[in-house]
């Protein structure tokens, strides 16, 4: 039952965020002071007025003394803005920056030491000048410092029908001067701060870069998901080497702002120092310009429809575009396709490092798609840079990891030994159990001055558990198992979640908290710093409020239910319904107990709908009902709302996942298709594994993480559960490529920072002085419970490049078209031209074959092992396709749970016909 207001106003978020900075947990926001910038002096010249301009699909507003980008409006859309031209005021001071500024690292060739300097660092009127065609130009020598050796002119001009800003930097003394590090900021409305959720899907964009040097760009989506969406990409060489955060500028951090970034041209000035300890994206470069030369370097701005729309723009425009399938996380056991289209020839190949990836030129396509194969040959990030005939290079960063069964069997022995904690003498009561794990120490975090990292629940402390949970649900082990069954029965039931009691089912913030006046003495690390509000006392230790904390348990006993229901020897056989019953309980315990936040969509979400087709499965029509009666509540009061993607946050873009899940369940699908949009603006497709199906989170480092900032993250747990409403919407409509390939790359993505021996952070770093896995488990169990109820092979047809497949290697022989499986589960694949989604409760596929003349799909299943005798087998058709009918497995008929029960060979494989009514 709803008994609050949705809405949490973004005020109480940023006061949270000071709060959280001053009590000293080592947050690293911006380096300046936090102070209140309206009281700082005007120093941008806003009362010398502005300049309206007409600039193609823009109307462009500039600041008259700065020449800086004041407003920057599509024609197409009333009411929006992509800069923040209502902070404009607010953000008038020196050292903050605009679009059209740029800040440069120099040295004279004989030199040593690297000088910066900036148009932001303390501003003057630009002199206004005079050139033949263009919008508006200036020398920025006013605002720059007596001693720059450069001249520079900053250029808005009209190039094509598009907006360009270009930069003209002359060297005007009589020596050499090296260009360390050529910055231009990208300052696009992305402050939240202040905005309902309303407001800011209207009025907000979020924005991502392709690090690709000459193909790079940045794509500018709103928040809303709808078009317009902007494109910032190269004229000539101007390359995307790096992508700097902009901590320098004073504009106050916190969780309703990520922060602004700058387009990096030239960057081994940082490189050798800021940047020196980590690997780049691209080799840093500088830039040598002689006495008198004259360098220029710009970029476009192209206006395009949503995110979906953006590749077909790059091509209109002469841009290079690539594509590669199954994404760029690519397993080594997997046969890849890379595709690019550009209007020039390629010149050369090349590899970093040597021999890392393996490719081969095959087919141009009809429609002008360069193909080739791809193979990963050596665990780690890999650059493919490809050189064109015009001198355009672009780089593409993949990311080669182990074989799915592999990573994920590596994952499971590193909770269930280093991480597993057994000291049945513990205070808090905690063993045994996964616990969190510092990899950088090799050791596991007993204690933490955020309660809930050692505490085992929460996201950040449940994450190590909920991960081991999961991870036999898609590769049970015996003796993993065996331990798992331990926790279950003595920490989780009992400990975590209440076993008993008014309140049974209830779900505990923490089992760790900080009391040193009734603890022995010496129960607490002298070198932690527990005066902070996250080390709570028992009282909120034992909260049972947090909604958030009930999926984790929920999946725990979930999983507990499908490997006694589905499984022979693992857990004791006749629990199955009980475990089926506590997990529907704790569902139900949510709603009672932790109203408040169980309004909002839930990480994991999806667990509680996983339940409810088990409990109608299994005929446990009662508990059933309670259930969706409950759930639908919830989805009636999301449909009411314009944007029901609420949090304990301001913003969030974990909610979404269950919002989606129940708003197509229950036939609410405006609702579901607003969440959808929502998601693909946050979740982008883009040539470099770091980013691609990378749901967008900044914040998380703080609550999970061991270095805490705000700071982009790579693969957080919103890759793998927003991918879970992506892949469910593509099912439905399997001619819509741009979704495989988003939810396949948050998908993949989710298992991509898993090292090889097993250890799983809670995300990687995105900064380019760190570019590297954080160094705790942290709450990553939430995404891998997004990547087991997802993984699936795909078999398409695409329109351009023939049969594909995701999470499998394809052969065809004529009509017959073969997938090889090479997921770590094996447990489903999805036909897409026959609409058809074959699951196994029980059981493994190792191909499937599809005969494109008559439709007809055979399976093959792997031999019976002692613990799965039967294959249990689903079919479900979500994408309704012109002619094709209902699918049914031939000689077999549905049992009494919705399934085909197949009796499994042990002396062969076991072949299924699966065909047309």
């Amino acid at each position: 039952m709803i008994t609050k207001p949705l809405t949490i106003k973004f005020k109480s978020i940023i006061i949270f965020s000071i709060v959280f900075w001053l009590l000293g947990l080592g947050l690293t926001f911006a380096q300046s002071p936090w102070v209140p910038l309206s009281k700082k002096p005007s120093t941008l010249g806003l009362e010398n007025g502005f300049i309206t301009l007409d600039a193609g699909a823009f109307n462009l507003k500039l600041v008259k003394s700065s020449q800086t980008v004041a407003s920057l409006q599509p024609k197409s859309v009333k009411d929006f803005d992509f800069v923040p031209s209502d902070s404009l005021k607010v953000r008038s001071s020196d050292g903050l920056y605009h679009l059209g500024d740029i800040n440069l690292r120099l040295r004279f060739a004989d030199d040593q030491a690297w000088k910066s300097y900036s148009t932001a660092a303390k501003r003057s009127p630009v002199k206004s000048i005079v050139i033949a065609n263009t919008l508006a130009a200036a020398d920025l020598t006013p605002t720059l410092p007596l001693d720059i050796p450069l001249q520079i002119n900053r250029i808005w001009e009209i190039q094509k029908g598009k907006l360009v800003l270009r930069f003209e930097l002359k060297n005007k003394s009589d020596m050499s001067i090296e260009i360390g590090a050529l910055g231009i900021p990208m300052i696009f409305d992305n402050i939240l701060e202040g905005r309902t959720l309303e407001q800011a899907h209207a009025k907000n964009v979020f924005y991502d870069p392709y690090i690709g040097n000459d193909a790079g760009y940045l794509q500018v989506t709103r928040l809303s998901g709808h078009a317009p969406s902007l494109i910032v990409a190269p004229i000539g060489h101007t390359p995307f080497e790096a992508y700097n955060p902009l901590n320098d500028d004073r504009t106050p951090r916190g969780i309703a702002f990520e922060g602004f970034y700058e387009w990096m041209v030239s960057s081994k000035a940082y490189a050798e120092n800021e940047w020196k300890n980590a690997s780049q994206w691209n080799t840093p470069t500088s830039i040598l310009v002689k006495p008198g030369e004259i360098k220029s370097y710009a970029l476009q701005f192209i206006l395009s429809g949503t995110a979906k729309d953006i590749e077909s723009e790059l091509i209109e425009n002469n841009r290079p575009v690539a594509m590669s399938v199954p994404g760029y996380v690519l397993p080594k056991d997997v046969d890849g396709k890379l595709f690019i289209n550009y209007n020039k020839k390629i010149k050369s190949i090349t590899v970093f490092p040597e021999n890392a990836l393996t490719f081969k030129a095959g087919d141009v396509t009809k429609n002008g798609w360069k193909s080739y194969s791809v193979k990963g040959n050596t665990w780690g990030r890999a650059r493919l840079s490809i050189t064109y005939i015009d001198g355009l290079e672009q780089t593409i960063n993949y990311k080669i990891i182990a074989p799915e069964s592999e990573v994920i069997a590596n994952y499971g022995h590193f909770l269930t030994t280093e991480q597993w904690f057994n000291q049945p003498n513990d205070i808090f009561k905690r063993s045994p159990a996964p616990i969190t794990y510092d990899y950088d120490k090799q050791q596991q975090v007993t204690q933490d001055n955020r309660a809930w990292i050692a505490g085992l629940s929460d996201e950040g402390g449940a994450g190590s558990w909920l991960g081991a949970m999961m991870k036999q649900f898609v590769h049970p082990d015996k003796e993993e198992v065996g331990k798992l069954q331990q926790f279950v029965d003595t920490v989780m039931f009992g400990r975590i979640q209440l076993k008993d009691g008014p309140k049974k089912y209830g779900v505990r913030k923490s089992l760790f908290y900080y009391a040193p006046d009734s603890m022995p003495k010496d129960t607490y690390a002298k070198d932690i710093n527990f005066k902070t509000w996250s080390a709570w006392p028992k009282k909120e230790a034992d909260n049972l409020e947090r909604s958030y904390n009930y999926p984790h348990v929920a999946a725990a006993h979930w999983v507990m239910y499908r490997l006694a229901r589905n499984y022979k020897g693992l857990v004791d056989e006749n629990s199955w319904k009980q475990h089926l019953l506590n997990a529907a309980q704790t569902g139900l315990a949510m709603v009672k107990l932790a109203p408040y936040y169980a309004q909002f969509g839930q990480m994991e979400g999806t667990i509680f709908y996983l339940i409810l087709t088990d409990l109608k499965n299994e005929g446990l029509t009662e508990e059933a009902i309670k259930l969706e009666t409950e759930m639908k509540k919830r989805a009636n009061h999301w449909r009411s709302l314009a944007y029901p993607f609420g949090s304990e946050m301001p913003w969030d873009s974990t909610g979404q996942e269950e919002v989606y899940v129940w708003s197509d369940y229950f036939g609410y699908q405006d609702k579901a298709q607003v969440t959808l949009d929502a998601i693909l603006a946050y979740m982008p497709v883009i040539p470099h594994w770091a980013y691609n199906g990378n749901a967008r989170r900044y914040w998380d480092f703080l609550y999970g993480g061991k270095l805490q900032r705000i700071e982009r993250m790579i693969h957080h747990y919103g890759s793998a559960l927003n991918a879970i409403p992506v892949l469910m919407d593509y099912r439905k409509n399997p001619d819509d490529f741009y979704l495989l390939r988003a939810g396949y790359g948050g998908l993949l993505g989710s298992i991509s920072n898993i090292t090889e021996d097993g250890f799983a952070p809670a995300a990687f770093h995105a900064y380019p002085s760190t570019l590297k896995n954080d160094g705790i488990t942290g709450d990553y169990g939430s995404g891998f419970f997004g990547y087991t109820v997802n993984t699936s092979s795909y078999l398409v047809q695409h329109k351009d490049f023939g049969w594909l497949a995701h999470g499998g290697n394809l052969t065809q022989k004529g009509k017959i078209i073969n997938v090889k499986l090479t997921t770590a589960a094996k447990s489903s694949v999805y036909v897409a031209p026959a609409g058809l989604w074959i699951t196994l409760d029980a059981g493994t596929i190792e191909e499937v074959s599809y005969n494109a003349a008559t439709k007809e799909i055979s399976l093959k299943l792997c031999k019976a092992n002692q613990y799965s005798p039967n294959a249990i087998l689903r079919l479900s058709q979500p994408a309704k396709i012109e002619n094709v009918g209902t699918y049914s497995v031939k000689d077999h008929v549905v049992k009494e749970r919705g399934a085909y029960e197949i009796l499994l060979s042990t002396e062969h494989k076991t072949t299924l016909v699966i065909h047309q009514l």
